[in-house]
């Protein structure tokens, strides 16, 4: 314990990733907070910072040590706050990650109602498809469409994701109709750039799994993009619904092999990192998630 403020004021320097930084988020000088990292250093007998007019960087003890002061930071901080978090209205700056498909299709219309009812939360939102660490980028929360979310954060399903193969009509009426997951195999599949051909789609056949091997000219790390070509008789895609629905009750892409579960067990989840208070902010904004999308969400209401 008798280190306690100068492990607080080392995460501060790790976390802002500068003395000066670190000095200005707690109201203290550069000086005071160099010398409180260098007495712990001296008292643990242990070099914590690589540090040169230039630049820093944590040591391997350093960057040990710094996990441990970071959760006890944030143990600090949520039991300062839980007497008056219970009841406190959600506010500050919200930091989550999101799939950019669904992020443009249905998150912005779940952000606008959200912030016209919480008014003190400021919303920032990174869309993106490259899994992001929480930790490290500083994320309050992240949603992901998975069967297998990372064990060390928890998890929330928020609503189910069902996947579906289609083509369109042009191109069905000139490739012919597969009847089987194995029939895939002899179609021109557009298939998302980062997944194998070989096992990226799978389907469940009197309870055993199938996975065809596919055969595309394209392979696009866009969603947008492979449904362009979908739509214009270009191959079959298997995207979730919340992708496909408009264009699904328009009948411009026509489901297809629907006696089969694709791609089973995905589901909508938000993730976050383990700590025991909830901010308001944050459960807030789980919550206002739920009441949007779960548990029959609009995306599957045709």
């Amino acid at each position: 314990m008798e280190h306690l403020a100068q492990m607080m004021t080392f995460a501060k320097v790790v976390e802002t990733r500068s003395f000066s930084a670190a000095a200005l988020a707690l109201a203290t000088s550069k000086s005071l907070v160099s010398k409180q990292v260098s007495s712990l250093e001296s008292a643990l007998g242990v070099k914590l910072l690589n540090r040169t007019t230039r630049s820093m960087s944590l040591t391997e003890a350093g960057a040990a040590y710094y996990e441990h002061c970071q959760r006890i930071a944030h143990e600090i901080e949520a039991a300062s706050q839980t007497v008056t978090q219970l009841q406190a209205e959600p506010r500050g700056v919200l930091r989550l990650t999101s799939p950019v498909i669904f992020a443009s299709l249905h998150l912005a219309p779940a952000l606008e109602s959200f912030c016209r009812k919480y008014e003190k939360v400021e919303v920032e939102l990174h869309a993106s498809d490259r899994p992001v660490d929480l930790v490290d980028e500083r994320y309050d929360l992240a949603i992901r469409i998975t069967s297998s979310p990372p064990q060390n954060l928890v998890a929330r399903p928020i609503a189910p994701v069902r996947w579906v193969t289609c083509a369109s009509p042009e191109y069905l009426a000139q490739h012919g109709i597969p009847q089987t997951p194995q029939d895939l195999e002899k179609h021109q599949c557009l298939v998302y750039q980062g997944e194998p051909v070989q096992g990226s789609w799978r389907y469940l056949a009197n309870g055993r799994e199938v996975a065809p091997r596919l055969h595309s000219r394209f392979r696009v790390n866009n969603t947008g993009v492979l449904m362009h070509l979908a739509l214009n008789g270009m191959g079959v895609v298997m995207n979730p619904t919340y992708v496909l629905g408009d264009h699904l009750r328009s009948g411009r892409l026509q489901p297809l092999l629907t006696e089969y579960d694709c791609n089973p067990g995905m589901s909508l989840q938000m993730l976050y990192l383990p700590n025991r208070y909830m901010q308001p902010k944050v459960r807030a904004f789980i919550d206002h998630l739920l009441a949007e999308f779960g548990p029959v969400p609009p995306w599957d209401r045709f």
